[in-house]
């Protein structure tokens, strides 16, 4: 793993330069630069207007009590979708625009809920109390954490 992010690192944006350069050698520099400028541009407003319908979705699903993890996963998608776009390449962009597609953002989400499916427990405090919901394995230690809540201080 430590092999291949070192080597996105040096080799994406080595492919980047090699295909700015090219495309400047076809464009020339003022077009090529104008071109990068105007795809940051316009994907910084699609990642905007994303970013703040995922944020409402969100909202709505943790007032209802939904399940987060998909709307947690397209958020996610979106800020990678921004960084992308925000980076000059033309590649970063091609990525970034494929981040902001619906479909390309429930592909990922799903197989990333497989990866992660019965690895979690998710616990959701209710006023009646804590509801628990076991998706996958607790800790061998048996270690129980015990705490009496305090609803505030009587002294004033």
């Amino acid at each position: 793993m430590f092999l291949l992010i070192i080597s996105l690192v040096v080799v994406l944006p080595l492919i980047e330069l090699y295909f700015i350069v090219q495309v400047g050698q076809e464009l020339g520099l003022i077009p090529t630069v104008a071109l990068l400028i105007v795809i940051s541009a316009i994907g910084s407003a699609l990642v905007k207007r994303e970013g703040i319908k995922a944020f409402r979705r969100f909202v709505v699903a943790a007032q209802t009590g939904d399940e987060l993890t998909k709307e947690i996963a397209n958020g996610v998608c979106i800020l990678a979708a921004g960084v992308f776009l925000l980076a000059p390449g033309f590649i970063s962009d091609i990525l970034g625009i494929a981040l902001l597609l619906s479909p390309v953002r429930l592909m990922i989400v799903r197989f990333a809920s497989r990866r992660i499916h019965g690895k979690t427990t998710v616990i959701r405090s209710t006023h009646s109390g804590p509801r628990v919901e076991n998706r996958g394995y607790l800790s061998e230690s048996n270690d129980v954490i015990d705490v009496e809540p305090h609803e505030g201080d009587d002294e004033r």
